[in-house]
């Protein structure tokens, strides 16, 4: 296709040159710690993301309202070794599990237990992992998975036996406080207060950057003769 306007064509083709100039800088190791680019933002992104994902303090709070609170519940698992996971754990906190086959008939002081298991949250979400691995005598992350899996097995037999207080409170356990734990396992909490400078700018750039390619198209196609505009409405004779 024939160049028509060279001028606007040499302005996008520049403008593109400059894009992937900046692109192959941004993934080049030239960042604090010989990182590239788009292993820079992630890492930061992370470290924001778990530092405004702590609710433990409010989780603490929410279970203490069930201390004394005993209940009972059959809960199915779906495989022998969650089974064997899950009266491991039970003992561990003094609650008891009666397991036959795939299910366990758990009984607890419910509020006893899910303060036991928001502390140990606490620790995994401040990476105590060694904490965690000496109480249960497994990997510390692999402990609160397993208390995951039964406390999410348990919200629909709570619900069953209409306690839905009781089934909220163990789903909040699960969300807002092993969740984000377990998610940013080894992560380091940054808060974004510490970060404004930089965030801004990189949010800045991201827009500044995805406008500096659409001009460079923009501007190559409009020189080539090729350009959007409102087609004319043909008018009857």
């Amino acid at each position: 296709m024939l160049i028509t306007d060279k001028k606007l064509f040499a302005k996008g083709f520049l403008l593109m040159v400059s894009f992937i100039a900046v692109f192959l800088l941004i993934f080049s190791p030239i960042f604090p710690g010989g990182e590239n680019g788009l292993n820079f933002s992630d890492d930061l992104f992370n470290k924001l993301s778990k530092g405004s994902s702590y609710f433990i303090p409010q989780v603490t709070k929410a279970v203490k309202a069930f201390d004394g609170k005993q209940v009972t519940v059959d809960v199915k698992m779906k495989n022998p070794e969650d089974v064997k996971t899950a009266m491991l754990l039970l003992a561990k906190v003094g609650a008891k599990g009666e397991a036959k086959s795939d299910v366990i008939t758990v009984t607890a002081d419910l509020g006893a237990m899910l303060g036991k298991v928001t502390e140990d949250a606490d620790l995994l979400y401040k990476d105590q992992t060694d904490q965690l691995t000496a109480a249960y005598g497994m990997d510390g992350k692999a402990a609160m998975k397993g208390w995951w899996t039964l406390l999410a097995a348990s919200i629909k037999p709570l619900q069953k036996i209409k306690m839905i207080e009781e089934a909220n409170v163990v789903n909040l356990v699960n969300q807002k406080a092993i969740e984000p734990a377990y998610n940013f396992a080894g992560i380091p909490a940054e808060s974004i207060m510490t970060k404004i400078p930089t965030v801004a700018g990189l949010l800045i750039f991201y827009v500044v950057y995805t406008m500096w390619y659409g001009y460079a198209i923009f501007d190559m196609f409009g020189g080539m003769g090729l350009s959007m505009s409102k087609s004319k409405i043909k008018k009857e004779a």
